[in-house]
């Protein structure tokens, strides 16, 4: 199968070996409580990101876009954008049961706003080839989470000194920061706003 890969797949199976690295990098700060490590894992998305950028331009100069580069895409993007971000933020302190409802709401909102445009693509581009606009915010604006949470990570702001402190609501635990989660989830799957498309 591999064999019949595009060059634009490979930048694509690029992002997503960047977001996988920064979801093992939770695991394994939560193991051994080494911050460098959680920092690599969190400049992974960056690099993921600068994959997910190229994959589209390198498409578009060899003229080989496909549907399996769009549905490739699209699992990458969750890898990265979605499952990462959560992983880097539950490993920052976000672990509470409120925490893991907004983060797997998060990543819903993630998983949901690819599915749609996976299946409105063609419809949004108009008959130009090309898509307009995004409804919703792209997935990969993610990564300005991931940024919140290195800037935390390097000032030593994580754990039980995470930014904004700590809740009981009933049984579970909440930490405010996590509605940075909630919103960004919330604008992916927003039917109203539209955001050009470069």
């Amino acid at each position: 199968m591999l064999r019949d890969f595009q060059l634009a797949d490979w930048f694509t199976l690029g992002n997503a070996f960047c977001g996988s690295g920064a979801v093992f990098a939770s695991l394994h700060y939560m193991q051994q409580g080494r911050v460098g490590v959680l920092l690599m894992g969190m400049a992974l998305i960056p690099l993921a990101f600068i994959f997910d950028a190229l994959d589209g331009r390198v498409a578009r100069w060899r003229n080989s876009a496909s549907t399996l580069g769009r549905e490739l895409d699209s699992l990458a993007d969750v890898i990265s954008f979605g499952v990462a971000p959560a992983a880097l933020a539950y490993a920052c302190g976000l672990q509470g049961g409120w925490d893991w409802l907004v983060l797997s709401y998060f990543i819903c909102c993630g998983v949901s706003r690819l599915a749609r445009y996976n299946v409105t693509a063609e419809a949004l581009s108009a008959d130009q080839g090309k898509v307009k606009y995004f409804e919703g915010t792209p997935i990969p604006t993610s990564l300005t989470l991931v940024v919140v949470l290195a800037v935390a990570a390097a000032m030593g702001d994580i754990g039980a000194d995470i930014w904004w402190g700590q809740w009981q609501l009933g049984p579970w635990q909440f930490h405010p920061l996590v509605l940075l989660f909630a919103l960004s989830g919330s604008l992916m799957i927003s039917k109203t706003l539209h955001v050009p498309k470069p």
